[in-house]
């Protein structure tokens, strides 16, 4: 019985190992470095000059929770990190672009805010309207989730 104990001893101790040396490996993929917005250089940065006051003309308050209910859509609608496909046309290229969808947001019935991206009119040089780029995402404000997408 000796030998045998020992031996499922070593079984589960290399067990352990391999666990342990995994932990870090599955920590990497759980907590992952996000994704950065492109920042200017550092010397960009230090020669940019911001007025005393925001300019009064074209000036806009956004509400927290329509500024972070529309984060929370933008992200999964068009997520930083997502490139086009090889051969994507002039068009597909532009619906890839977050600044080609102008943003409609409300609010909804207990917590949600809808968010809809609609490609701008001047965004794409196509032939026609762009209609099935379309999203409305259902928001939830409480849990900060996305309840649901209709395309």
């Amino acid at each position: 019985m000796g030998r045998q104990g020992s031996s499922s001893r070593r079984v589960w101790v290399k067990r352990g190992l391999v666990a342990l040396l995994a932990l870090p490996l599955s920590g990497c993929v759980l907590f992952g470095r996000p994704i950065r917005p492109p920042r200017a250089s550092d010397e960009e940065m230090a020669r940019f000059q911001f007025p005393l006051d925001l300019p009064a003309e074209g000036r806009a308050q956004t509400p927290a929770a329509v500024a972070v209910a529309t984060q929370l859509a933008m992200d999964d609608f068009r997520p930083l990190d997502v490139k086009p496909h090889k051969g994507a046309t002039a068009d597909e290229l532009c619906l890839y672009r977050r600044d080609s969808f102008d943003v409609w947001t409300a609010p909804g019935p207990e917590g949600v805010m809808f968010v809809r991206f609609v490609p701008r009119q001047d965004a794409c040089n196509s032939e026609g309207p762009v209609t099935d780029a379309s999203a409305t995402y259902a928001i939830d404000t409480r849990q900060w989730r996305i309840l649901s997408i209709q395309r």
